[in-house]
């Protein structure tokens, strides 16, 4: 399904950061935001490398780039030792499950993923002197009590919660980074990504997160359904924002070391988001209110003055304009 716009909307914002002639590593590299990060890769003419274990991520989000002589596909859980034949320059780690409602039942896997996982990319990093990009979370501050939360946010988090799997596994994963760097020298930046939307976003089973399982509900006019009051907020980055702006986190070289949120500023109601949702899709769908989430946080939202400063970076994508693009995405999914 096309996306050929939105790539070369990415490309157009990079400007100068390029990845021509360069070989990266993409771990979670057919997953939601990973996939993403190859097409755009391929686009600059870079070598893409790759790496899924099919967990969550979809052959078909990269079916289209395996004709292509700069991808090479490897099927291979990252938290198991590889050794990869080819140079490469740059390493993004991106592979772990992220929806919160896979958390009770696949947290031994989140948690080698973003523990195991992070230092087999490590390890790789400081075999080819490789530039490394983790992909963090939001998650790492839990319910955080600054609002904007700065990076420089210690983060309120129970380690033996609900969540535990996914935000200290997350955590760990950045103190590892840091270590790499501090005991070798490694290039490590760490992008604390805040929640991100759009095509290719499952809805599905456990993998449905907010937006895309509202979309799918409000197309079919069934009950749209909200964990807890809805009063909680989140703040959603389209993931055209999301690409550039960890393209360029991964690009500069004043980035070493470097821990940065990407994500939007702007807060809304998850059940303001519904509404919103329901009223572009004209559905019929009936709002139902479920059982909250253990330890949801009550508000989530970035504040990115860093990424402003150092990346020269902020969204150019509002709420409504995103989902648009990713409802009339999902309707040609659905064939609706």
């Amino acid at each position: 399904m096309s996306t050929v716009n939105d790539v070369n909307e990415v490309l157009k914002n990079l400007g100068n950061v390029n990845f021509e002639g360069r070989t990266v590593l993409v771990t979670g590299g057919a997953g939601f935001i990973g996939s993403w990060i190859c097409d755009v890769l391929l686009k600059q003419n870079a070598k893409v490398i790759c790496l899924d274990n099919f967990s969550s991520g979809l052959l078909e989000n990269v079916a289209h780039n395996l004709e292509n002589e700069n991808f090479k596909l490897i099927k291979h859980d990252i938290s198991n030792p590889i050794d990869l034949k080819e140079k490469v320059d740059f390493i993004i780690h991106a592979a772990s499950r992220a929806s919160p409602l896979e958390f009770d039942r696949y947290p031994i896997e989140i948690i080698k993923a973003n523990t195991l996982g992070t230092l087999v990319a490590l390890e790789i990093a400081r075999k080819n002197d490789a530039r490394l990009l983790f992909t963090s979370t939001s998650e790492v501050y839990g319910s955080a009590e600054v609002i904007p939360t700065p990076e420089n946010y210690v983060g309120k988090v129970n380690p033996v919660g609900a969540r535990s799997c996914y935000d200290e596994s997350k955590r760990c994963g950045e103190a590892l980074c840091m270590a790499y760097m501090n005991q070798y020298g490694l290039d490590v930046r760490i992008a604390r990504i805040f929640n991100t939307y759009g095509p290719r976003l499952r809805a599905d089973s456990v993998y449905g997160r907010v937006i895309p399982r509202f979309i799918v509900q409000a197309l079919k006019n069934e009950p749209i359904t909200i964990f807890g009051s809805g009063k909680q907020t989140r703040s959603f980055c389209y993931i055209t924002d999301q690409v550039e702006g960890l393209l360029r986190l991964l690009w500069f070289d004043s980035c070493k070391g470097e821990v940065v949120n990407i994500g939007n500023p702007n807060e809304i109601a998850i059940l303001e988001l519904a509404k919103l949702i329901k009223e572009i899709t004209g559905s019929k769908s009936e709002i139902k209110f479920c059982p909250p989430m253990p330890e949801d946080p009550k508000r989530r939202c970035p504040d990115i003055t860093k990424a402003r400063n150092l990346l020269r970076w902020e969204p150019k994508i509002g709420l409504e304009e995103g989902l648009r693009r990713t409802i009339k995405w999902f309707k040609m999914k659905l064939g609706i």
